[in-house]
């Protein structure tokens, strides 16, 4: 449990900001607002450590006992994501360098590199310190390792630990070169030495290359944290540890890193301008449940107001803090957390919104912070609850990672989008989903969407078929089953391992220029964009068939018994038809039905949230029992 039976409520701290005079005032207007945790030191490296081997944590004391003296928890953060100059000064080496080979300065943040000696025993060091400090303080509630990870390096320190980590997976030469497909294009190597990470070339880079370096930064990162992780565990292993990620982010395996966290943490930021934030939201708050395993998390992040990075950096309006807090309670949040608490005068995020905003707390923001510190007391009782879904959705990295590389066949193809198009029309029907391994536990599900399955193994195929054979309904998008994890192409037809499961086999993969009629007695007619397929029917029944152009009178819609296979990529409309259609089939039910357009409701633990998303107000009667 994340919290002792409260629901975890506060921000980002950054008191060496400010003068200690104002640091009084702060705790004062955090109990006001009934704010019961604070992240402290996320950026305070410098503050911290102001030169090697000297630390000034006097201040740090202060503000922990000040803290605890006031009932206010402390999230305590290693400051390892932004190194003082000093570091980069003495050790440029620390510096991260681009694909380009320039280095990357020092004088804003995350500018390091994952790989440098340098770097992680500095790192280590300041970690052993706070560790040592503070790790029995009574404020401290929760270590929060690093920050939004994500910074790759591609400099000659990676290289070396790149070798290593590509000897660890091949053995040998032979293997990478065989991984690699190195016999194309005349890019065998004949020694470790010549390896290289990708770096910009005179042309096309080697596929396999970019792909694994793309698993080597994960796992690089995932160094950096483990280290910082198990050095504040060894100093008190009662104190739970986690780390913030960033809503749907590539570079991370968010599989990967979730198992190795206490809990899991949530940045994000949707845009008030986005018609589609909530969907979003939603949606990456679903992810983030799923990565810790259905456990509650944490919204380590959020902005009360204006997100100063956007280039229309629009607040958000009045209400719509407390809406998209309410949603991340509702899909199993057991804490609200934003950033910052006050709104910093200088510095890159100067326009950035803030609990405390620059008007003081005579203003709109921080009066409506009041009322949400309130609500969420009053909700306490959700503490510890799960959020319960009869749907789940496939999301796996290295599908992802490889469907994106260059050269495929549909640039900008997007595994984000994808997921988003199965999603978005469940969200709007009040059927909550999970998001789940291929290769992971399925039985517990009426109904699994598999939207890309690009790269495909084994394991993963063998979990699909045993999950039909059990009794559940698979639905598969297009693009899929057609490399294995070394992108070796699979030949004679795809999607491999499944084709005979769905009854269908893809021909050609079929990117199209223009939108493609779709005719469907038990759909209606759609239109579907972006990419198709050639493919026949083997055994299934086609539902959904192209009309006009090339594809005309190919299967876009197939179904073999509890098995369906979409070809193309449908129209919202025709979408949701689909998925209302095997959602029938598979006896899956929204939360509530017939609720107006723009009501969410999400069931939590024995609790129903309805989140209304629209501007205008609806009544909704309980039907009787």
């Amino acid at each position: 449990m994340l919290s002792e039976g409260r629901l975890l409520f506060g921000g980002d701290y950054n008191p060496e900001q400010w003068p200690a005079a104002v640091w009084d005032d702060d705790v004062r207007l955090m109990r006001a607002a009934g704010v019961n945790l604070v992240t402290v030191g996320v950026f305070a490296w410098a503050a911290l450590q102001p030169e090697p081997g000297r630390f000034t944590f006097e201040w740090l004391d202060t503000v922990l006992d000040l803290l605890h003296d006031n009932g206010i928890g402390v999230a305590l953060a290693t400051p390892t994501a932004s190194p003082p100059p000093w570091l980069g000064h003495r050790h440029p080496d620390t510096l991260p360098q681009g694909p380009d080979g320039v280095r990357r300065l020092y004088g804003s943040r995350n500018q390091y590199c994952p790989c440098a000696p340098a770097y992680r025993r500095a790192a280590l060091v300041v970690t052993e310190a706070l560790a040592a400090r503070y790790a029995r303080h009574p404020a401290l509630r929760m270590w929060h390792i690093g920050n939004e990870y994500g910074t790759a390096c591609h400099c000659d320190h990676c290289a070396r630990r790149f070798r290593g980590w590509l000897v660890r997976r091949y053995g040998d030469l032979d293997g990478l070169n065989t991984a690699w497909g190195t016999a194309v294009w005349s890019q065998r190597y004949g020694s470790w030495d010549e390896v290289l990470p990708p770096r910009h070339m005179q042309y096309i880079g080697n596929p396999g290359q970019e792909l694994d370096y793309q698993r080597f930064v994960s796992d690089a990162l995932l160094e950096c944290f483990t280290a910082e992780r198990d050095a504040v565990r060894s100093a008190n292993p009662a104190v739970p540890v986690t780390t913030n990620f960033m809503d749907l982010y590539r570079h991370t395996d968010g599989w990967r890193w979730a198992a190795e966290e206490d809990f899991v943490s949530l940045d994000t930021y949707p845009d008030p301008n986005d018609p589609d934030a909530a969907l979003r939201g939603a949606l990456s708050k679903d992810v983030v449940r799923s990565l810790g395993g259905g456990r509650p998390w944490l919204l380590m992040e959020q902005s009360p107001g204006a997100a100063s990075w956007r280039p229309v950096a629009t607040p958000k309006r009045p209400g719509l803090n407390r809406l998209w807090s309410m949603q991340a309670v509702a899909r199993g949040a057991d804490g609200v957390l934003h950033f910052q608490w006050r709104a910093s005068r200088q510095g890159a995020e100067r326009a950035h919104g803030a609990m405390v905003p620059h008007a003081g707390p005579d203003s709109r923001v921080f009066r409506e912070i009041c009322e949400l510190g309130s609500s969420l007391d009053a909700l306490s009782a959700v503490v510890g609850s799960t959020v319960a879904a009869g749907v789940a959705i496939v999301l796996d990295w290295d599908a992802w990672r490889a469907c994106e590389l260059p050269h495929q066949p549909l640039d900008g193809f997007s595994y984000v989008d994808r997921l988003t198009e199965y999603y978005a029309p469940l969200w709007r029907d009040n059927v909550t989903c999970d998001f789940a391994r291929a290769d992971g536990p399925l039985g517990d599900y009426r109904l699994v969407l598999v939207p890309n399955l690009y790269q495909v193994t084994p394991a993963a195929a063998a979990n699909l078929r045993d999950y039909v054979a059990g009794g559940g309904t698979l639905v598969m998008g297009p693009f899929s089953g057609v490399a294995d994890p070394d992108e070796r192409v699979f030949t004679g037809g795809w999607p491999w391992g499944l084709a005979d499961l769905f009854g269908v086999r893809v021909e050609e993969h079929w990117p199209l220029a223009a939108p493609l009629a779709v005719a469907s007695g038990d759909l209606g007619d759609f239109v579907a964009t972006g990419f198709a397929e050639w493919a026949e029917a083997r055994g299934a029944s086609v539902v959904a068939t192209a009309r006009g152009g090339p594809l005309d009178g190919r299967p876009m819609v197939l179904r073999n018994g509890r098995a369906w296979y979409v070809a193309t990529l449908p129209s919202p409309d025709g979408m949701r038809r689909l998925l209302r259609t095997v959602c029938a089939a598979a006896g899956v039910r929204p939360v509530l039905p017939d609720l107006p357009p723009g009501v969410e409701a999400v069931r939590r633990g024995d609790r129903v949230f309805l989140l209304n998303h629209d501007d205008l107000t609806v009544d909704i009667v309980a039907a009787p029992h």
